[in-house]
């Protein structure tokens, strides 16, 4: 395998790691009304006798920061669409006027976001193992190329370096993904 390949695949793997990172984080409640908060909790829908994401249903609207509002295309699915976010423990009850559905957002409280901080350092350690797993299987594919001949040992030392220093690229950008995630939380 030659040396670009070998790097062009880790970069993608590690460029993955950091775009599931990003989704990951939208999940999380930063005390501010945002849709990404729910469109993806699966909703038992029983008259279309499936599961469905909620974005898949409803609209998801902001009308103000602290409330979201969920209009359900199809007006039979709003109670499916409200036991599923009763089931899906939020921490936020909603609210039903038969038409649409709203969710205050309720502010976070000082010993939560500690909570959701801890929560947010999780993620982003698994997803910065993912990053160095991939610069593992950059180093044995180098290996096993100059193993097999098709690297010479400074190409091969050449490939490992790059792999390093894309392997601290992606690292330095999920530190500053969460950084960023904390400051959110943490505003008042």
């Amino acid at each position: 395998m030659p040396a670009a390949a070998i790097e062009k695949d880790a970069s993608t793997m590690m460029a993955k790691a950091v775009e599931f990172l990003k989704l990951e984080f939208r999940g999380v409640r930063t005390g501010r009304a945002h849709p990404g908060l729910i469109e993806h909790i699966k909703i038992d829908v029983t008259t279309y006798g499936s599961t469905m994401e909620l974005r898949e249903l409803a609209t998801i609207s902001v009308p103000d920061p602290s409330t979201l509002l969920i209009k359900p295309f199809d007006p039979g699915t709003l109670k499916d669409i409200e036991k599923s976010l009763q089931k899906a423990d939020l921490g936020i009850a909603p609210q039903s006027d038969g038409k649409a559905i709203r969710l205050p957002i309720p502010p976070l409280s000082g010993e939560r976001r500690q909570q959701l901080v801890q929560q947010l350092k999780k993620m982003t350690e698994a997803q910065k193992t993912a990053v160095r797993n991939a610069r593992r299987d950059a180093n044995k594919a180098a290996d096993a190329a100059e193993k097999a001949k098709s690297l010479s040992e400074d190409e091969s030392e050449d490939a490992k370096n790059r792999v390093q220093k894309l392997t601290k690229k992606h690292e330095d950008e999920i530190d500053s993904i969460l950084k960023a995630k904390i400051k959110e939380i943490e505003e008042v």
